[in-house]
């Protein structure tokens, strides 16, 4: 997927500046794009020059111009057919089990160490997750369908997270056997 269609998706509940759209990817549980400012631009302008998004630009005093942006009706349009296609099944890029494939060259306490860790980032993330999903820090708030979808979403990673937890403690047992 393009970051080109999580843009268009946060353009569609209001206009916004790159600034905007760069901290609503760093306030996400689940928009991954490290958003950087180069790549999150250069896709607003491709977006613009293929208009799929309008800009206006607002002069500021003492400060570089504000540039917002607006989804157009063929950005829309772009947006709903991308939504309509073939859904895509997750490509599972696992650091961790790549990792551990060749952890067998560590102590005993190297390891414990490595799952230790592990373990406290899979925590911190599970956490992360539950508050913003109870503040609904990230969730749109437009309609109750559109908030149970949101919902939803965040519940997958809650579960995601939890099973790997489940995972770790599993394996955990299977090498103490």
């Amino acid at each position: 997927m393009s970051i080109q269609y999580a843009i268009l998706g946060l353009l569609s509940w209001q206009p916004l500046t790159g600034y905007d759209i760069k901290k609503m990817f760093s306030d996400s549980t689940f928009l991954y794009w490290s958003g950087n400012n180069n790549q999150i631009y250069r896709t607003l302008v491709q977006l613009h020059k293929s208009g799929l998004v309008s800009r206006e630009i607002q002069e500021q005093e003492n400060l570089p111009d504000r540039k917002i942006y607006s989804i157009t009706d063929k950005g829309s349009k772009v947006l709903r057919d991308w939504v309509l296609s073939e859904p895509q099944v997750p490509q599972l890029r696992h650091p961790f089990l790549i990792q551990l494939a060749w952890a067998d060259q560590l102590t005993d306490n190297e390891l414990e160490n490595l799952l230790n860790r592990y373990q406290e980032e899979l925590e911190m993330q599970l956490l992360m997750v539950k508050e913003q999903t109870e503040r609904k820090k990230s969730f749109p708030d437009r309609s109750a369908r559109e908030n149970k979808l949101w919902s939803t979403i965040s519940e997958n990673w809650i579960r995601f997270y939890s099973n790997e937890l489940i995972w770790l403690a599993d394996l955990r047992k299977n090498l103490s056997a």
